[in-house]
């Protein structure tokens, strides 16, 4: 890699999860105090968990069912994808994830119509929401993710070059508030050096924090 290019780092999301939102903003920050540049991939709770609803408590796995509030989001930023191309993508989070969690205003019609208006994209997107159209590919861009890092996770989702160059990824950071300066490029920092570790698979501790959006 030469000195100029950037090093690359792919993050996948659903809109819905307020700690990929986090880590989002984090990633955003580290693109201002290091040469990174993040590339960003849709995946679905909905498809994560569709196979063990009857494992999760009831409001939540309302949610993920077909006609559930997890659906609409992720299937409008993929078509946003298909029909607008990738730049899009990061754009519509962005726009989704203010008025979902800075804003407290809900996943509702009106947050993602005022989003995609936010993000300079057509107002009739939103009628994939309650569309199976790109479903396709919304399963295929999880899958990409979920390939790298393994089943047992959730989202964020984050893939970084290893130690020869090959994709390593982890869930998470998961890390509250998002760091900024030189917080954000020392975590940065630390996310290569853990992936440039054959081996290396995860640290945890107990949250004891909810999400705090500034």
């Amino acid at each position: 890699m030469s000195e100029t290019a950037k090093t690359p780092a792919d993050f996948w999301f659903d809109p819905l999860c307020p700690w990929a939102w986090m880590t989002s903003r984090w990633m955003l920050e580290v693109e201002k105090v290091r040469p990174v540049e993040v590339r960003w991939h849709v995946m679905s709770l909905a498809v994560l968990n569709e196979d063990k609803l009857d494992q999760l408590p009831e409001e939540y796995a309302e949610n993920m069912r077909p006609g559930g509030k997890a659906w609409g989001p992720v299937r409008v930023v993929i078509a946003a994808q298909q029909l607008h191309g990738d730049e899009a993508v990061g754009r519509l989070y962005t726009a989704l994830g203010t008025r979902f969690h800075n804003e407290g205003l809900g996943v509702t019609p009106e947050s993602i119509a005022a989003a995609l208006d936010d993000a300079g994209l057509p107002a009739e997107l939103i009628e994939y929401a309650g569309k199976d159209t790109y479903d396709a590919q919304l399963r295929a861009s999880h899958k990409a993710g979920i390939d790298l890092v393994g089943q047992e996770v959730g989202t964020p989702v984050i893939a970084v070059p290893g130690a020869d160059g090959e994709q390593i990824a982890f869930f998470g950071p998961v890390v509250t508030p998002a760091p900024k300066g030189e917080q954000a490029a020392k975590l940065w920092d630390g996310t290569l050096m853990v992936a440039s570790i054959p081996g290396f698979y995860e640290i945890k501790r107990t949250r004891t924090q909810p999400p705090l959006f500034d």
